[in-house]
Protein backbone atom coordinates (compact mmCIF):
# COMPACT_ATOMS: atom_id res chain seq x y z
CA UNK A 1 0.00 0.00 0.00
CA UNK A 2 1.33 3.25 -0.58
CA UNK A 3 0.26 6.78 0.49
CA UNK A 4 0.27 9.29 -1.69
CA UNK A 5 1.95 11.87 -0.15
CA UNK A 6 3.04 12.94 3.70
CA UNK A 7 -0.14 15.16 6.02
CA UNK A 8 3.13 16.23 7.63
CA UNK A 9 5.58 18.35 6.10
CA UNK A 10 9.25 18.73 7.31
CA UNK A 11 10.85 21.72 8.02
CA UNK A 12 13.69 22.86 5.36
CA UNK A 13 17.07 23.65 7.28
CA UNK A 14 18.77 24.80 4.39
CA UNK A 15 21.56 27.36 5.14
CA UNK A 16 21.12 31.22 3.57
CA UNK A 17 23.34 32.08 1.24
CA UNK A 18 24.23 35.32 -0.98
CA UNK A 19 25.22 33.66 -4.34
CA UNK A 20 22.73 34.61 -6.63
CA UNK A 21 23.51 30.84 -8.45
CA UNK A 22 22.37 29.49 -5.31
CA UNK A 23 19.43 31.55 -4.82
CA UNK A 24 18.22 30.95 -8.72
CA UNK A 25 18.87 27.30 -8.03
CA UNK A 26 16.38 27.05 -4.98
CA UNK A 27 13.51 29.68 -6.56
CA UNK A 28 13.41 27.29 -9.82
CA UNK A 29 12.49 23.99 -7.25
CA UNK A 30 10.75 26.51 -5.05
CA UNK A 31 8.17 27.63 -8.12
CA UNK A 32 8.46 23.78 -9.50
CA UNK A 33 6.80 23.35 -5.89
CA UNK A 34 4.04 25.66 -6.13
CA UNK A 35 2.80 24.26 -9.25
CA UNK A 36 2.77 20.72 -8.12
CA UNK A 37 0.73 22.09 -4.93
CA UNK A 38 -1.45 24.29 -7.18
CA UNK A 39 -2.50 20.92 -8.83
CA UNK A 40 -3.06 18.21 -6.34
CA UNK A 41 -5.12 16.41 -9.47
CA UNK A 42 -1.33 15.98 -10.72
CA UNK A 43 -0.22 13.98 -8.05
CA UNK A 44 -3.48 11.52 -7.94
CA UNK A 45 -3.27 10.78 -11.69
CA UNK A 46 0.46 9.71 -11.03
CA UNK A 47 -0.47 7.78 -8.51
CA UNK A 48 -2.76 5.83 -10.57
CA UNK A 49 0.53 4.51 -12.38
CA UNK A 50 2.91 4.39 -9.43
CA UNK A 51 0.35 2.64 -7.09
CA UNK A 52 1.14 -0.25 -8.89
CA UNK A 53 4.47 -0.88 -7.82
CA UNK A 54 3.04 -2.28 -4.36
CA UNK A 55 2.73 -6.06 -3.98
CA UNK A 56 -0.39 -5.12 -1.72
CA UNK A 57 -3.04 -2.96 -0.93
CA UNK A 58 -3.16 -4.36 2.50
CA UNK A 59 -0.13 -4.57 5.16
CA UNK A 60 2.35 -1.85 5.68
CA UNK A 61 3.04 0.85 4.41
CA UNK A 62 5.22 1.79 1.18
CA UNK A 63 8.38 3.34 2.31
CA UNK A 64 7.95 6.36 -0.27
CA UNK A 65 5.05 7.87 -1.24
CA UNK A 66 3.61 8.84 -4.79
CA UNK A 67 5.31 12.67 -4.29
CA UNK A 68 8.87 11.13 -3.76
CA UNK A 69 8.90 9.26 -6.40
CA UNK A 70 7.60 11.79 -8.94
CA UNK A 71 8.97 14.65 -7.78
CA UNK A 72 12.39 12.60 -7.81
CA UNK A 73 12.17 11.82 -11.68
CA UNK A 74 11.34 15.35 -12.21
CA UNK A 75 14.95 15.98 -10.75
CA UNK A 76 16.28 13.34 -12.98
CA UNK A 77 14.80 14.77 -15.66
CA UNK A 78 15.45 18.39 -15.15
CA UNK A 79 19.12 18.38 -14.01
CA UNK A 80 20.04 15.85 -16.85
CA UNK A 81 21.84 13.38 -14.83
CA UNK A 82 21.52 9.58 -15.42
CA UNK A 83 19.48 7.86 -12.01
CA UNK A 84 22.95 6.54 -10.27
CA UNK A 85 23.65 10.40 -10.25
CA UNK A 86 20.47 11.85 -9.27
CA UNK A 87 20.58 9.71 -6.26
CA UNK A 88 23.82 10.67 -5.38
CA UNK A 89 23.12 14.66 -6.07
CA UNK A 90 19.80 14.49 -4.09
CA UNK A 91 21.59 12.35 -1.29
CA UNK A 92 24.12 15.36 -1.01
CA UNK A 93 21.97 18.49 -1.62
CA UNK A 94 19.45 19.62 1.54
CA UNK A 95 17.47 21.40 -0.95
CA UNK A 96 16.52 18.59 -3.05
CA UNK A 97 15.64 16.25 -0.15
CA UNK A 98 13.45 19.13 0.89
CA UNK A 99 11.73 19.74 -2.80
CA UNK A 100 10.80 15.63 -2.70
CA UNK A 101 9.88 15.77 1.04
CA UNK A 102 11.52 13.30 1.60
CA UNK A 103 11.65 13.79 5.42
CA UNK A 104 14.05 11.33 7.48
CA UNK A 105 13.87 8.57 4.69
CA UNK A 106 16.65 7.30 2.97
CA UNK A 107 17.36 8.15 -0.41
CA UNK A 108 15.24 5.85 -3.15
CA UNK A 109 17.73 3.42 -5.08
CA UNK A 110 18.24 3.89 -8.14
CA UNK A 111 16.86 1.01 -9.61
CA UNK A 112 13.27 1.74 -7.63
CA UNK A 113 13.49 5.32 -9.72
CA UNK A 114 13.63 3.22 -12.93
CA UNK A 115 10.56 0.84 -11.84
CA UNK A 116 8.79 3.90 -11.07
CA UNK A 117 9.37 5.56 -14.50
CA UNK A 118 8.72 2.44 -16.30
CA UNK A 119 5.62 1.99 -14.02
CA UNK A 120 3.99 5.48 -15.68
CA UNK A 121 2.56 5.26 -19.13
CA UNK A 122 2.91 8.35 -22.20
CA UNK A 123 -0.96 8.71 -21.51
CA UNK A 124 -0.66 9.51 -17.78
CA UNK A 125 2.58 12.48 -19.00
CA UNK A 126 0.15 13.40 -21.55
CA UNK A 127 -3.20 14.04 -19.06
CA UNK A 128 -0.36 15.97 -16.31
CA UNK A 129 0.72 18.33 -18.65
CA UNK A 130 -2.64 18.64 -20.28
CA UNK A 131 -3.65 19.58 -16.32
CA UNK A 132 -0.81 22.08 -16.43
CA UNK A 133 -1.96 23.84 -19.45
CA UNK A 134 -5.04 24.40 -18.24
CA UNK A 135 -3.31 25.75 -14.97
CA UNK A 136 -1.64 27.87 -16.87
CA UNK A 137 -4.42 29.35 -18.61
CA UNK A 138 -6.72 30.18 -15.27
CA UNK A 139 -3.78 31.62 -14.10
CA UNK A 140 -3.67 34.11 -17.03
CA UNK A 141 -0.15 33.49 -18.04
CA UNK A 142 -0.35 31.75 -21.12
CA UNK A 143 -2.31 32.61 -24.25
CA UNK A 144 -3.15 29.67 -26.21
CA UNK A 145 -5.47 31.49 -28.91
CA UNK A 146 -2.21 31.45 -31.25
CA UNK A 147 0.07 28.48 -31.80
CA UNK A 148 2.61 27.52 -33.86
CA UNK A 149 3.11 23.93 -34.60
CA UNK A 150 6.21 21.86 -36.07
CA UNK A 151 7.51 17.71 -36.26
CA UNK A 152 11.13 16.74 -35.44
CA UNK A 153 13.04 13.45 -34.95
CA UNK A 154 14.15 11.84 -31.52
CA UNK A 155 16.58 9.25 -32.28
CA UNK A 156 16.95 5.81 -31.03
CA UNK A 157 19.70 4.86 -29.04
CA UNK A 158 21.05 2.24 -31.53
CA UNK A 159 24.43 2.11 -33.89
CA UNK A 160 24.29 2.66 -37.04
CA UNK A 161 22.52 -0.59 -39.01
CA UNK A 162 23.88 -2.53 -41.60
CA UNK A 163 23.13 -6.16 -42.68
CA UNK A 164 26.61 -7.29 -41.04
CA UNK A 165 26.52 -5.25 -37.86
CA UNK A 166 22.38 -6.99 -37.50
CA UNK A 167 23.65 -10.39 -38.16
CA UNK A 168 26.46 -10.21 -35.81
CA UNK A 169 23.98 -8.57 -33.21
CA UNK A 170 21.99 -11.67 -33.39
CA UNK A 171 25.00 -13.86 -33.45
CA UNK A 172 26.06 -13.04 -29.89
CA UNK A 173 22.44 -12.80 -28.80
CA UNK A 174 21.60 -16.32 -29.95
CA UNK A 175 25.36 -17.70 -28.44
CA UNK A 176 25.02 -15.90 -24.90
CA UNK A 177 21.34 -17.31 -24.43
CA UNK A 178 22.02 -20.59 -26.24
CA UNK A 179 25.46 -21.08 -23.57
CA UNK A 180 23.36 -19.97 -20.74
CA UNK A 181 21.13 -22.93 -21.33
CA UNK A 182 23.74 -25.17 -21.57
CA UNK A 183 25.21 -23.95 -18.54
CA UNK A 184 21.60 -25.00 -16.75
CA UNK A 185 21.03 -28.15 -19.02
CA UNK A 186 24.00 -29.57 -20.96
CA UNK A 187 22.19 -32.30 -22.54
CA UNK A 188 19.54 -29.76 -24.54
CA UNK A 189 22.34 -28.01 -25.65
CA UNK A 190 25.30 -29.77 -26.83
CA UNK A 191 26.27 -27.63 -29.93
CA UNK A 192 29.77 -25.59 -30.00
CA UNK A 193 29.97 -22.16 -30.92
CA UNK A 194 32.32 -20.57 -33.12
CA UNK A 195 32.89 -16.85 -31.97
CA UNK A 196 35.99 -15.87 -32.98
CA UNK A 197 35.40 -17.07 -36.60
CA UNK A 198 31.93 -15.34 -36.79
CA UNK A 199 33.76 -11.96 -35.21
CA UNK A 200 36.80 -12.15 -38.31
CA UNK A 201 33.98 -12.64 -40.66
CA UNK A 202 32.30 -9.41 -39.58
CA UNK A 203 35.63 -7.64 -39.51
CA UNK A 204 36.66 -8.70 -42.83
CA UNK A 205 32.92 -7.62 -43.89
CA UNK A 206 33.63 -4.20 -42.52
CA UNK A 207 37.16 -3.67 -43.72
CA UNK A 208 36.31 -4.80 -47.63
CA UNK A 209 32.99 -3.66 -48.52
CA UNK A 210 34.27 -0.61 -50.36
CA UNK A 211 37.11 -2.23 -52.11
CA UNK A 212 36.63 -2.09 -56.02
CA UNK A 213 39.20 -5.19 -56.29
CA UNK A 214 37.23 -8.43 -57.97
CA UNK A 215 39.08 -10.98 -55.65
CA UNK A 216 38.60 -9.04 -52.51
CA UNK A 217 34.28 -8.34 -53.43
CA UNK A 218 33.85 -12.25 -54.23
CA UNK A 219 35.88 -13.06 -50.96
CA UNK A 220 33.46 -10.26 -49.08
CA UNK A 221 30.74 -12.03 -50.48
CA UNK A 222 31.85 -15.50 -49.16
CA UNK A 223 32.79 -14.20 -45.86
CA UNK A 224 29.10 -12.71 -45.68
CA UNK A 225 27.43 -15.60 -46.67
CA UNK A 226 29.23 -17.48 -43.85
CA UNK A 227 28.38 -14.98 -41.36
CA UNK A 228 24.70 -15.08 -42.43
CA UNK A 229 24.88 -18.97 -42.46
CA UNK A 230 25.97 -19.24 -38.95
CA UNK A 231 23.11 -17.16 -37.82
CA UNK A 232 20.62 -18.99 -39.31
CA UNK A 233 22.00 -22.08 -37.34
CA UNK A 234 21.84 -20.67 -34.27
CA UNK A 235 18.41 -19.30 -35.08
CA UNK A 236 17.27 -23.18 -36.44
CA UNK A 237 19.23 -24.55 -32.88
CA UNK A 238 17.38 -21.74 -30.86
CA UNK A 239 13.69 -22.43 -32.41
CA UNK A 240 14.43 -26.47 -31.79
CA UNK A 241 14.80 -25.68 -27.95
CA UNK A 242 11.77 -23.58 -27.53
CA UNK A 243 9.00 -26.30 -26.34
CA UNK A 244 11.18 -28.16 -24.21
CA UNK A 245 12.33 -25.05 -22.64
CA UNK A 246 8.38 -23.91 -21.92
CA UNK A 247 7.73 -27.31 -20.38
CA UNK A 248 10.50 -27.30 -18.45
CA UNK A 249 10.09 -27.16 -14.12
CA UNK A 250 13.76 -24.91 -14.22
CA UNK A 251 12.49 -21.38 -14.13
CA UNK A 252 16.04 -20.13 -15.35
CA UNK A 253 14.88 -22.20 -18.56
CA UNK A 254 11.85 -20.80 -19.11
CA UNK A 255 13.16 -17.79 -18.54
CA UNK A 256 15.47 -18.15 -21.43
CA UNK A 257 13.00 -19.33 -23.48
CA UNK A 258 10.91 -16.86 -23.36
CA UNK A 259 14.06 -14.50 -24.58
CA UNK A 260 14.59 -16.84 -27.34
CA UNK A 261 11.06 -16.66 -27.81
CA UNK A 262 11.01 -12.72 -28.09
CA UNK A 263 14.17 -12.59 -30.23
CA UNK A 264 13.77 -14.96 -32.39
CA UNK A 265 11.23 -13.65 -35.06
CA UNK A 266 13.16 -10.41 -35.15
CA UNK A 267 16.45 -12.57 -35.96
CA UNK A 268 14.40 -14.47 -38.54
CA UNK A 269 13.81 -11.02 -40.24
CA UNK A 270 17.28 -10.01 -40.15
CA UNK A 271 18.36 -12.85 -42.01
CA UNK A 272 15.86 -12.71 -44.49
CA UNK A 273 16.54 -9.11 -45.15
CA UNK A 274 20.45 -9.55 -45.25
CA UNK A 275 19.95 -12.35 -47.88
CA UNK A 276 17.60 -10.39 -50.07
CA UNK A 277 19.49 -6.95 -50.03
CA UNK A 278 23.16 -8.29 -49.72
CA UNK A 279 23.32 -11.75 -51.64
CA UNK A 280 20.42 -11.37 -54.10
CA UNK A 281 20.79 -7.96 -54.62
CA UNK A 282 17.52 -6.77 -54.22
CA UNK A 283 16.03 -3.37 -53.24
CA UNK A 284 14.60 -3.82 -49.51
CA UNK A 285 12.09 -1.10 -48.99
CA UNK A 286 12.67 0.52 -44.99
CA UNK A 287 8.59 -1.00 -44.26
CA UNK A 288 9.95 -4.65 -44.92
CA UNK A 289 13.26 -3.81 -42.32
CA UNK A 290 14.28 -3.61 -38.82
CA UNK A 291 17.00 -1.26 -37.70
CA UNK A 292 17.74 -2.68 -34.69
CA UNK A 293 17.54 -6.20 -32.96
CA UNK A 294 16.97 -4.37 -29.20
CA UNK A 295 14.89 -1.28 -30.40
CA UNK A 296 12.47 -2.93 -33.33
CA UNK A 297 9.91 -0.19 -33.29
CA UNK A 298 13.23 2.59 -34.57
CA UNK A 299 11.93 3.82 -37.98
CA UNK A 300 13.99 4.95 -40.41
CA UNK A 301 12.99 8.26 -41.57
CA UNK A 302 14.59 10.86 -44.21
CA UNK A 303 13.70 14.92 -44.09
CA UNK A 304 16.32 16.16 -46.27
CA UNK A 305 18.21 17.54 -44.00
CA UNK A 306 21.98 17.96 -45.48
CA UNK A 307 23.79 17.06 -41.88
CA UNK A 308 21.47 14.48 -41.01
CA UNK A 309 19.85 12.52 -44.18
CA UNK A 310 18.93 9.68 -42.27
CA UNK A 311 17.57 9.63 -38.20
CA UNK A 312 16.14 6.17 -36.96
CA UNK A 313 13.98 7.05 -33.94
CA UNK A 314 10.61 8.37 -34.19
CA UNK A 315 9.24 11.59 -35.43
CA UNK A 316 7.27 14.02 -33.26
CA UNK A 317 5.04 17.01 -33.85
CA UNK A 318 4.40 19.80 -31.06
CA UNK A 319 1.87 22.62 -31.09
CA UNK A 320 2.82 25.28 -28.51
CA UNK A 321 1.50 28.80 -27.41
CA UNK A 322 3.13 32.11 -27.97
CA UNK A 323 4.57 31.84 -24.58
CA UNK A 324 6.71 28.74 -25.32
CA UNK A 325 5.05 26.41 -23.71
CA UNK A 326 4.29 22.85 -25.51
CA UNK A 327 0.12 22.42 -25.12
CA UNK A 328 0.24 19.73 -27.17
CA UNK A 329 2.74 16.84 -28.87
CA UNK A 330 2.23 13.26 -30.24
CA UNK A 331 4.73 10.31 -30.66
CA UNK A 332 4.17 8.43 -33.70
CA UNK A 333 4.68 5.41 -34.00
CA UNK A 334 4.93 5.57 -37.62
CA UNK A 335 5.36 8.63 -39.31
CA UNK A 336 2.99 10.41 -40.93
CA UNK A 337 3.45 12.80 -43.43
CA UNK A 338 3.02 17.35 -42.02
CA UNK A 339 0.29 17.51 -44.45
CA UNK A 340 -1.88 15.07 -42.47
CA UNK A 341 -1.16 16.64 -39.16
CA UNK A 342 -2.89 20.21 -39.42
CA UNK A 343 -6.34 19.37 -39.35
CA UNK A 344 -5.65 16.91 -36.25
CA UNK A 345 -3.47 19.55 -34.23
CA UNK A 346 -6.60 22.30 -34.38
CA UNK A 347 -8.95 19.21 -33.54
CA UNK A 348 -6.92 18.42 -30.76
CA UNK A 349 -7.16 22.19 -29.07
CA UNK A 350 -10.44 22.31 -29.41
CA UNK A 351 -10.90 19.43 -27.47
CA UNK A 352 -8.27 20.52 -24.66
CA UNK A 353 -9.01 23.92 -24.41
CA UNK A 354 -12.76 24.01 -25.62
CA UNK A 355 -12.46 26.28 -28.22
CA UNK A 356 -10.52 26.72 -32.21
CA UNK A 357 -7.55 28.87 -31.76
CA UNK A 358 -8.23 31.88 -33.76
CA UNK A 359 -4.14 31.80 -35.55
CA UNK A 360 -2.13 28.50 -36.48
CA UNK A 361 1.03 28.81 -38.10
CA UNK A 362 3.33 26.24 -39.33
CA UNK A 363 6.08 25.31 -42.06
CA UNK A 364 5.49 24.59 -45.51
CA UNK A 365 5.05 21.18 -44.93
CA UNK A 366 2.19 21.18 -42.93
CA UNK A 367 0.37 22.27 -46.42
CA UNK A 368 -2.78 19.87 -46.64
CA UNK A 369 -4.72 19.32 -49.94
CA UNK A 370 -7.14 21.99 -50.87
CA UNK A 371 -9.93 20.17 -49.09
CA UNK A 372 -8.58 19.74 -45.67
CA UNK A 373 -7.65 23.22 -45.67
CA UNK A 374 -11.01 24.82 -46.36
CA UNK A 375 -12.06 22.63 -43.49
CA UNK A 376 -9.47 24.41 -41.15
CA UNK A 377 -10.09 27.99 -42.42
CA UNK A 378 -14.13 27.40 -41.09
CA UNK A 379 -12.78 26.75 -37.52
CA UNK A 380 -9.46 29.48 -37.66
CA UNK A 381 -9.22 32.52 -38.85
CA UNK A 382 -5.67 33.09 -39.51
CA UNK A 383 -3.93 29.78 -41.03
CA UNK A 384 -0.18 30.83 -41.96
CA UNK A 385 0.94 27.87 -43.75
CA UNK A 386 2.75 29.10 -46.84
CA UNK A 387 2.34 26.79 -50.12
CA UNK A 388 5.02 25.17 -52.05
CA UNK A 389 7.01 27.71 -54.52
CA UNK A 390 4.43 30.36 -52.79
CA UNK A 391 5.74 33.83 -52.27
CA UNK A 392 5.79 33.71 -48.29
CA UNK A 393 5.94 37.44 -48.59
CA UNK A 394 2.15 36.76 -48.96
CA UNK A 395 1.66 35.89 -45.30
CA UNK A 396 2.79 38.62 -42.64
CA UNK A 397 6.32 38.51 -41.69
CA UNK A 398 5.05 38.51 -38.38
CA UNK A 399 3.24 34.97 -38.37
CA UNK A 400 7.10 33.93 -40.30
CA UNK A 401 8.74 35.53 -37.20
CA UNK A 402 6.55 33.78 -34.55
CA UNK A 403 6.43 30.30 -36.08
CA UNK A 404 10.27 30.17 -35.70
CA UNK A 405 9.61 30.22 -32.01
CA UNK A 406 9.23 26.93 -32.13
CA UNK A 407 12.47 25.90 -32.95
CA UNK A 408 14.27 27.13 -30.37
CA UNK A 409 12.16 24.86 -28.11
CA UNK A 410 12.72 22.26 -30.15
CA UNK A 411 16.52 22.90 -29.70
CA UNK A 412 15.74 23.81 -25.72
CA UNK A 413 14.32 20.09 -25.47
CA UNK A 414 17.12 18.36 -27.18
CA UNK A 415 19.81 20.10 -25.24
CA UNK A 416 18.38 20.74 -21.84
CA UNK A 417 15.84 18.39 -21.45
CA UNK A 418 18.09 15.30 -23.40
CA UNK A 419 15.87 14.95 -26.16
CA UNK A 420 18.28 14.46 -29.04
CA UNK A 421 18.76 10.77 -28.35
CA UNK A 422 16.19 9.00 -26.06
CA UNK A 423 18.25 6.26 -23.46
CA UNK A 424 15.18 4.55 -22.52
CA UNK A 425 14.12 1.16 -24.19
CA UNK A 426 11.30 0.06 -25.80
CA UNK A 427 8.18 2.68 -27.81
CA UNK A 428 6.15 2.73 -24.30
CA UNK A 429 9.04 4.44 -22.52
CA UNK A 430 10.01 6.12 -26.13
CA UNK A 431 6.58 7.66 -25.54
CA UNK A 432 6.99 8.21 -22.10
CA UNK A 433 10.19 9.61 -21.97
CA UNK A 434 9.20 12.16 -24.65
CA UNK A 435 6.14 12.92 -22.37
CA UNK A 436 8.67 13.52 -19.09
CA UNK A 437 10.91 16.17 -21.06
CA UNK A 438 7.89 18.09 -22.21
CA UNK A 439 5.82 18.28 -18.95
CA UNK A 440 9.88 19.58 -17.24
CA UNK A 441 10.02 22.34 -20.33
CA UNK A 442 6.74 23.32 -19.21
CA UNK A 443 7.16 23.51 -15.84
CA UNK A 444 10.10 25.42 -15.81
CA UNK A 445 9.33 27.87 -18.38
CA UNK A 446 6.09 28.77 -16.42
CA UNK A 447 8.68 30.33 -13.95
CA UNK A 448 8.50 34.11 -13.70
CA UNK A 449 11.67 35.54 -15.81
Amino acid sequence: MRRVFDEQIYLNFSEETSLKVVQEYRAKYAWIDECLEANPLILWLVHEDLEALSQSQEGREAKYTTEILFRALLVHQIERTSLRETVIRIAESSTLQSFLRLGTRSVPDFTFLNRAFKAMTAETWKLINEQLAHYAVKRCEMDVSQIRADTTVIEANIHYPTDSSLLWDSYRVLSRLLRAVRTEAPALCPHRFHDKKAKKDLVYVHRSVRSKVKARQRAWKRRFRRLHDRVCRLERIAASLLKPLAASDNFVLRGLGAELKHYLPLVRKICRTAERATLKGETVPARDRIFSLFEEHTELIKRGKSNQPIEFGHAVWLAQSRGKFITDYEVMAEKIPDSELLREITERHKAAFRHYPEAVTADTGFRAVPEEMSTVHKHVATVAVPGRGQNRAKIDTCWHHFRAGIEGSISVLKRAFRLSICMYRGFRSFAAAVGMAVFCHNLVNLMPK
